[in-house]
């Protein structure tokens, strides 16, 4: 048979593992989360980027003038 104190340490240890587990828990979904929260920013990132390239290339279409390399005239 066990003391009352074997039991309260027992009690103790018992309470102690169960919020690690619900901390490791809570750390595994907060992760998850934030690993979606990157992938989604980064893919708006590039769509925002992407519409920005071709609206700068609609706007100057064929109209690009290249700089010439010779010297002074």
């Amino acid at each position: 048979m066990t003391s009352h104190v074997e039991q309260q340490i027992s009690a103790r240890i018992a309470a102690v593992r169960a919020r690690r587990e619900r901390q490791a828990a809570d750390r595994a979904a907060r992760s998850a989360q934030r690993a979606h929260g990157v992938a989604a920013r980064h893919a708006a990132k590039l769509r925002r980027l992407a519409q920005q390239g071709r609206t700068a290339f609609e706007q100057r279409g064929d109209q690009i003038e290249r700089p010439s390399r010779g010297g002074a005239a």
